[in-house]
């Protein structure tokens, strides 16, 4: 059972996750149909980050999951032996 923290910080998680959902979406799917003169576009960056910043988090992503896997990999070859 989750106590009161990890339930804080699960609606926490999933609250920020739905503000950057809302963002991207606004941004990438309704902000072309909008006049480029309009107010709204000064909220947003440039549409060539659309792209860049997904990309890099990807990038960044599965760099620390190879890093992990590999160090996870290093660590048990290690155990194995140490027990022969």
């Amino acid at each position: 059972m989750a106590t009161g923290t990890d339930q804080v910080v699960g609606l926490g998680l999933v609250a920020v996750s739905l503000i950057i959902f809302t963002y991207y979406t606004a941004w990438v799917i309704l902000l072309p149909f909008i006049d480029s003169q309009h107010v709204i576009h000064k909220y947003f960056l440039p549409r060539a980050y659309a792209v860049a910043i997904p990309l890099a988090a990807g990038l960044l992503l599965l760099l620390f999951v190879g890093l992990f896997i590999s160090y996870v990999m290093l660590k048990s070859k290690r155990v194995t032996k140490k027990a022969q």
